[in-house]
């Protein structure tokens, strides 16, 4: 989903391969309980969007020539392995079709790792859904399937996040929050933000930061003193145009704008406390440093209280 109509592309293309009807919500699954919250949340997600669901299991077999002192290729280990991963993914399939028993649900058992699969399932899914519980920083988290995901995947990948503040459970109501930077790499964000909250019947609020710095752990970093010229009326305008487009295709979806002068990550964040759904674009900014300094996206992914949606251009 990308543009705003008249000036980019248009939300849904023909030639977009994510909004074909054969695209699926795909779901990646192990044996963790933030696996079996993401499951239920693609299932839900999978039916309001009327889009069969996909299973997929990476066992991370593949290539791997020892386990311990055990070499990998022995056909007992191999066996173990591939009946754990055929138990987890039967379990998940039995769960999915009993809290959906219309839903066209398919499976996958593969022997490359899980950010393998997703990332090339990503290619022709409607969205790429995986779990995330608890909340570490970026080091405990760099190199996780979570974070390679979200930085290598193409389309729309969800992060199903839960609010510890409210017994880990995961919002379904709410608004739609989406960030919104002024320039085209949001463009993509905007539309996904509109469709969802048209989708679900609910509110949209359009957050505009307009610095990328985050000073958010000292007190009062929006009060900060601003050059003269009242900069908060050129970015509100900048906000206001940014969403103008997709007013219009969405009349019935009521917006809030909300423009603050600093810290993206900080209010978006806060606003994830109240939100069912925050949506962000992504830079594209793969690789090492990528993940490691990591973005307002990534941020979110390992923090937010809500589930998170990354949308690449």
């Amino acid at each position: 989903m990308t543009g705003i109509p008249g000036k980019h592309r248009t939300a849904r293309l023909d030639d977009d391969i994510h909004q074909l009807v054969s695209a699926k919500v795909v779901v990646g699954i192990d044996e963790s309980s933030g696996s079996d919250t993401a499951l239920r949340w693609a299932v839900h997600y999978a039916g309001i969007h009327g889009r069969g669901l996909h299973i997929a299991h990476g066992m991370n077999t593949a290539g791997v020539t020892t386990v311990g002192a055990y070499a990998v290729s022995s056909p007992w280990v191999l066996d173990e392995a591939r009946a754990n991963g055929e138990s987890v993914v039967a379990r998940a399939a039995q769960l999915a079709r009993l809290l959906a028993p219309d839903l066209p649900i398919t499976t996958e058992l593969v022997a490359d790792s899980a950010s393998t699969v997703l990332i090339d399932r990503s290619d022709a899914a409607f969205a790429v859904v995986l779990g995330a519980t608890g909340s570490t920083g970026t080091l405990g988290h760099l190199g996780s399937t979570l974070l390679a995901v979200v930085a290598h995947a193409h389309g729309a990948v969800i992060v199903v996040r839960t609010d510890p503040d409210a017994g880990d459970i995961v919002h379904y109501s709410g608004p739609v929050v989406v960030g919104v930077d002024g320039g085209p790499l949001s463009d993509a964000a905007v539309a996904a933000a509109f469709a969802e909250a048209a989708q679900r019947g609910t509110d949209l609020v359009a957050v505009h930061v307009w610095n990328d710095q985050n000073f958010g752990h000292y007190a009062g970093y929006d009060t900060v003193r601003l050059p003269d010229g009242n900069p908060g009326e050129a970015e509100n305008a900048v906000l206001a145009e940014r969403v103008a487009g997709w007013q219009e295709k969405f009349p019935d979806v009521p917006v809030m704008r909300a423009s603050y002068a600093f810290a993206p990550t900080v209010h978006l964040q806060t606003w994830s406390q109240s939100a069912q759904l925050v949506v962000v674009g992504s830079r594209g900014r793969g690789g090492f440093a990528g993940l490691l300094f990591g973005s307002t996206a990534n941020s979110l992914v390992q923090h937010a209280r809500c589930p998170v949606m990354v949308v690449h251009p």
